[in-house]
């Protein structure tokens, strides 16, 4: 395989297809780019995923988020550093300022929260709101791109991303989109909206098979009221409302300063 460049690795023509039901009235704006990576490459992204039990990965293991996580660049795989790099590079970040109106939208090249992510069967992710303000670069994340890549995945799996409506920055609202994590299928959503999203249930995949998908996260100026929160806040499932050490294991998960203290 050659250099890679945008037009040799992303279905442009269908992304800004996609983009034409971007902008929600009832929900946050976001919309959904099947076939999002050209086949071949599609192919080598979920060929380059390390093992789920190798030592590389970083393990969230706690009662709101069980999965893995990998965003250091020395590593990704050839094809995988080099699709990172077009997803941040300055002419994809044209498109996305184009279509989402967002003209000072900037790409986090640090990955901060990006990356690689996998479940294995029982994985779960809560409800949350992303992080809000950038603890390095002082920026509002704005815009998620996920991509699903596992070729093999089966509906009865589970695994959906869920989006739920967004009138409160306190708790989810109702489930208003499910999302089959479909092979090279992106997401790209605005998460300052009071976005709420996380996987609907378990992940029920076979023992052998897993979740795999890929993150990037972009950002831009803050406005002065914005909320300077940068962990993610989730929220309880229903059987978990009254626990308090999941209340108290939420409030710390949501600090910078306490965070890492409660990923296992």
């Amino acid at each position: 395989m050659g250099p890679l460049n945008i037009e040799s690795t992303i279905n442009l023509a269908r992304l800004i297809e996609a983009f034409k039901e971007y902008q929600r009235k009832d929900i946050f704006n976001y919309c959904i780019v099947d076939n999002f990576f050209n086949t071949d490459i599609a192919l080598k992204l979920e060929q380059e995923f390390p093992d789920f039990n190798d030592k590389m990965w970083h393990e969230y293991n706690n009662p709101i988020e069980i999965k893995k996580t990998l965003n250091d660049w020395n590593k990704f795989p050839e094809t995988t550093y080099s699709v990172f790099k077009i997803l941040n590079s300055n002419k994809f970040l044209t498109l996305l300022r184009k279509y989402t109106k967002l003209r000072s939208l900037t790409s986090d090249e640090g990955l901060n929260g990006g990356g690689w992510h996998i479940h294995k069967r029982g994985g779960k992710l809560n409800l949350h709101l992303d992080y809000n303000f950038h603890p390095k670069l002082k920026l509002q994340r704005k815009i998620n791109i996920i991509i699903y890549l596992n070729s093999s995945w089966k509906s009865n799996w589970g695994g959906e991303l869920g989006f739920f409506s967004n009138e409160s920055s306190i708790k989810p609202g109702k489930l208003i989109k499910k999302i089959y994590p479909k092979y090279n299928r992106a997401v790209i959503f605005d998460t300052s909206q009071n976005s709420w999203h996380g996987l609907v249930g378990k992940v029920n995949c076979p023992s052998k098979q897993f979740r795999k998908s890929i993150a990037t996260y972009y950002l831009a100026p803050a406005k002065k009221m914005t909320n300077n929160r940068g962990k993610a806040l989730f929220s309880p499932t229903s059987d978990q409302k009254k626990n308090s050490k999941v209340l108290e294991l939420i409030k710390k998960r949501s600090s910078v300063d306490e965070a890492s203290l409660v990923w296992k």
